[in-house]
């Protein structure tokens, strides 16, 4: 390949570098002149799925983007920032390392945490939290279980080190995630200063890179995570990125160092593609302004690196930097003292061309606009095509489902289920204390909950999807995705303010699942168009799917949504734990005759055909506006939202943390498996002490949700209909330990 780099490329480079014929001629095009190899490579990267978002830029603008609370909206800077009060943004952003996670768990999850905190850095933000979305295949197979364990190593040792807490996340289990596992990972900051932009200006000012040198790990990542994963992917284990959170740390605090002085013109972190993304998407997103950029002094970990290696290395915690003209000695100094690399490669140009040179030779010269997404990059309308599969799952019945007779035994079933069971073997392996801004700790809540220092507010924040329920209508399961992100920031106690979305979908190009990707991002903009929470930005992963003997088997679609929340008054922070024996225990919403796409119905009766649970999208609205009014008005102690696994679930998990039970009744105007272990959604479960019964009553009257008294809380027993269903201290016994012993 060396020595081809300046020989001009053909049709052949560019389709073995993953782009079609037809855009070879674009390029052409856009350069006025054929591209020689490295152009080729620049080209290949940039117009990637992962950078380029060809095939799904065209639905993406559908999302809504405006809202009360929004600073920088989608696609404007390296993440979303909303305004939360008193002066405070947060910065969020959730995104993907599926790819490099399959072939290499530790460094693939360790380096997507990495990635996802320099994005709120660079912008001057200090990261106060981080959750994670994880899906795994079948628990029973070693190969999954060696990905699980390699995964939460990756995410525990770099988040630990780099000393962010982890404050919540969940992790599911399919045969569909066997070969391709999803790892996404979900960061906010803090933003108190001026926030850098990625932007760069100035004709004449100084390039840098910053922070550590550059390798040849993780060179064409970018491409690699826009192809499928087959049975010779472990050939591009050079594409997986190495991480080091130590590296990391010293470089966040140099950036907001740097942040504090007026040096800084514009900053990039350079993630997928490296300088080349960072170089062209900065000097396009100024006024008419490109670089000279000389490859030859990149600080490099390997001797005679070559220019497309410099140009395509992913190698992790570096930045690119505009300085303001004469200001070089400050930025060279703060990253001195932080003992990191602080090295001028360039300079801003007029015009958009980008030149890069290597030893004195111009090796590639490209126009910056051509490049970029919104520039002239492709964009494409893909045809889409409702799978067979979608109506024969509505024709499933309830009536057709025998229930069992022996209920305990299916919940305790269900309650050492890997998607049920507690991420204790998990969560304890990641640091959540760290920073002491974490306040759910100890006293558990729906949503993770960071303290805003100096404030009364605090943040919320979580991360929801329920893949099965989008798989099974990818338009009303997107909508429950959101609902349940909005649903568990709400019974914390919070107001759901913005999302960002990690959208995880197989082959663009097949048109089923394109149909998929399509009604997610309707249910997606109809929710949270309903719920005042606009999408400030996130990842599309495509090719989540294996190709084995020439057929593709894509993972469930998986749209998952971290949403934050503001919590406007810190004594209002509302936790899910039983309270005190006599509580009475009330389900706010209606429970319906429905096990469609349970976990029950799946992991217990082996039927996977079936609808999402029932679901409206105003009735969660009215559910959510109630709950919001019983919290304000201190008429209840403790909440939680009733979601996967049902109802017994949802009061087990309230039962664990004091040791409290419950004794409650069903509906028999309804199925009593459906009762207690269906998903039906918009009901949450809460508690009141005794003494304000009569004030909760009075107002319930007053709202248009239903609502239903199920029983009370005991000291430590757990009855159903006068049935005994266990103890709780021997249920989280089971409950805490079914985790580690499915993974031994």
């Amino acid at each position: 390949m060396d020595n081809k780099t300046q020989v001009l490329a053909t049709v052949e480079d560019a389709i073995e570098l993953g782009l079609l014929a037809d855009e070879f001629e674009l390029i052409k095009e856009a350069m006025g002149r054929t591209p020689n190899f490295t152009e080729l490579s620049i080209y290949s990267v940039m117009w990637s799925e992962h950078c380029s978002y060809k095939n799904s830029i065209k639905w993406l603008k559908t999302l809504p983007k405006d809202g009360p609370h929004m600073l920088v909206k989608a696609g404007e800077e390296n993440a979303g920032l909303v305004d939360i009060g008193d002066g405070v943004g947060c910065v969020f952003k959730i995104e993907s390392h599926n790819h490099p996670s399959a072939l290499e768990p530790y460094q693939g999850a360790a380096t997507g945490v990495g990635g996802i905190n320099r994005d709120i850095f660079t912008m001057g933000a200090r990261p106060i939290a981080q959750l994670n979305s994880l899906r795994f295949g079948d628990i029973g197979l070693e190969r999954t279980k060696w990905l699980v364990k390699g995964v939460v190593k990756g995410i525990g040792d770099y988040g630990n080190s780099f000393g962010v807490p982890i404050i919540g996340g969940e992790t599911m289990f399919d045969k569909c995630y066997n070969t391709n596992p999803l790892v996404n990972a979900f960061s906010a900051g803090i933003l108190e200063g001026k926030m850098i932009s990625a932007t760069s200006a100035g004709p004449g000012n100084p390039v840098y890179i910053v922070g550590s040198a550059t390798g040849k790990d993780g060179i064409a990542g970018a491409a690699f995570a826009s192809k499928d994963i087959t049975e010779e992917s472990s050939d591009d284990l050079p594409s997986v990125q190495v991480g080091d959170p130590f590296q990391e740390k010293l470089l966040l605090e140099a950036t907001l160092e740097l942040a504090k002085t007026d040096a800084v013109v514009g900053m990039q972190d350079m993630g997928a593609a490296g300088i080349t993304c960072s170089s062209c998407e900065m000097s396009a997103a100024g006024d008419n302004v490109g670089m000279d950029i000389d490859l030859s002094k990149v600080p490099t970990r390997q001797d005679n690196m070559k220019d497309w290696e410099i140009l395509l290395s992913e190698s992790q915690e570096r930045m690119l930097c505009v300085i303001e003209k004469g200001k070089e000695k400050i930025v060279e100094d703060i990253f001195e003292k932080w003992d990191l690399h602080a090295v001028q490669i360039g300079v801003v140009t007029e015009g958009d061309t980008i030149n890069y040179s290597m030893n004195g030779e111009v090796v590639a010269s490209v126009p910056a606009d051509s490049l970029v997404l919104g520039g002239g990059a492709p964009i494409y309308e893909r045809e889409y095509t409702e799978p067979a599969y979608y109506q024969e799952f509505k024709k499933f019945k309830i009536e057709d489902v025998e229930q069992p007779e022996d209920l305990k035994a299916v919940a305790l079933q269900l309650l050492q289920h890997p998607n049920i069971a507690s991420k204790r073997w998990i969560y304890e392996q990641y640091d959540s204390m760290v920073g002491t801004k974490t306040m759910t700790t100890n006293s558990p809540s729906d949503a993770g909950i960071s303290n805003i220092k100096g404030s009364n507010r605090a943040l919320a924040m979580t991360v929801d999807c329920n893949s099965r329920y989008v798989n099974a209508d990818p338009e009303i399961g997107t909508q429950i995705a959101v609902s349940e992100a909005a649903r568990n920031i709400v019974v914390s106690g919070g107001v759901p303010s913005a999302v960002t979305n990690c959208l995880n979908f197989g082959n663009p190009y097949n048109p089923e699942c394109y149909w998929q990707f399509v009604g997610a991002i309707k249910g997606m903009s109809a929710a949270c168009l309903k719920f005042g929470t606009p999408v400030t930005g996130g990842n599309v992963s495509f090719y989540n799917q294996t190709v084995i003997g020439g057929l593709e088997e894509p993972v469930f679609p998986t749209p998952t949504i971290g949403m934050i929340g503001v919590v406007e008054d810190k004594s209002k922070i509302m936790t899910l734990d039983f309270k005190s024996k006599g509580d009475l225990i009330f389900i706010i919403g209606e429970s319906k005759d429905d096990i469609s796409s349970s976990e029950y119905l799946v992991s217990y009766h082996g039927i996977e055909a079936s609808p999402a649970p029932h679901f409206n999208l105003d009735d969660e609205f009215a559910l959510q506006a109630t709950i919001k009014g019983l919290i304000t008005n201190d008429l209840i102690n403790a909440a939680h939202d009733c979601a996967d696994g049902g109802l017994f679930v949802a009061m087990t998990e309230m039962s664990m943390p004091n040791k409290l039970g419950f004794d409650i009744v069903t509906d028999a105007e309804i199925r009593e498996d459906a009762f207690l272990f269906g998903e039906a959604q918009s009901r949450v479960v809460v508690t009141i002490n005794e003494d304000q019964e009569e004030e909760f009553i009075e107002y319930m009257m007053n709202q248009t949700v239903p609502y239903t008294l199920l029983g009370h809380v005991t000291k430590g027993k757990m009855c159903v209909d006068d049935e005994h269903f266990g103890y709780v201290d021997e249920i989280k016994d089971l409950y805490d330990n079914a985790l580690e012993k499915a993974l031994a």
